[in-house]
């Protein structure tokens, strides 16, 4: 007779197995997966501060402003900054534009910022508005375009930076 130890040996062997060849896609899937910036907005920052910041710096690097209305608390401003930092969108971005994460609160902070830049903050966030270097509004979310991030793919974001590139 078989010690206890051996005869259970080939099915602990096989349940091994099968947890590791099953769990290898998901485990490298879940490596690919970018890291959630659960801080992208800052409660005590300045915003007319940082978009004069921004302003200047796009204009010293021939860059276009973005300006990132939203709130740590938005899981769709979440997913929006998860696929600015994907390729090709994190290139493009580095290239073309300075982003200014700008922190509503519950739609109660900034809200004359965003009605400087025409965001309607009631059609929901993110909200993004686009600035020349020198300040002039090119665009502003007028309709909530991106309130439903977690529903988009990347290449809205891709085709977003490609229309309103420097």
């Amino acid at each position: 007779m078989m010690p206890v130890k051996l005869r259970y040996f080939p099915i602990y062997a096989v349940v091994l197995a099968t947890v590791l060849v099953g769990a290898s896609p998901a485990t490298a899937q879940v490596m690919k997966t970018p890291m959630v910036n659960k801080h992208l907005y800052s409660s005590t920052a300045d915003a007319h501060a940082d978009i004069a910041a921004a302003l200047k710096q796009a204009r010293l690097e021939n860059k276009r402003v973005i300006l990132d209305f939203g709130g740590d608390w938005c899981g769709d401003c979440q997913v929006l900054d998860i696929y600015m930092h994907q390729s090709p969108n994190a290139e493009l971005v580095e290239k073309h534009f300075v982003v200014v994460h700008i922190d509503i609160g519950r739609f109660d902070k900034n809200t004359d910022v965003a009605r400087t830049y025409n965001i309607p903050l009631n059609k929901g966030v993110p909200a993004l508005a686009v600035l020349d270097a020198r300040g002039k509004l090119l665009y502003s979310q007028k309709t909530g375009e991106f309130e439903d991030m977690r529903n988009m793919s990347s290449k809205s974001v891709t085709d977003f930076l490609n229309r309103w590139k420097a």
